[in-house]
């Protein structure tokens, strides 16, 4: 995968909490939901893996789907949004 998308952000995050993916919105806190820093360095590691560059640190900052998706966006590594807020 050479581009990340939306919705594929979305399943990766939900998988990684064991939780439903129709259950997390865009805007929530993703810590309220249990993403914890082993879970996220996970994520960031599998999305650099993909082409994202993106940082743990920057993730961490604001731990929201919207938030992280506006910074794959911006770093290049965003494909078809799949979200129509973006």
């Amino acid at each position: 995968m050479s581009a990340l998308i939306f919705e594929q952000m979305r399943q990766d995050v939900a998988t990684i909490l064991k939780e439903d993916v129709s259950q997390i919105s865009d805007e929530d806190n993703l810590v309220d939901w249990g993403l914890d820093s082993i879970r996220l360095m996970a994520l960031t590691l599998q999305w650099q893996r993909a082409g994202v560059a993106i940082e743990f640190s920057q993730l961490a900052e604001r731990p929201q789907l919207a938030t992280w998706w506006g910074l794959v966006v911006a770093a290049g590594g965003g494909g078809d949004t799949g979200h129509a807020g973006h």
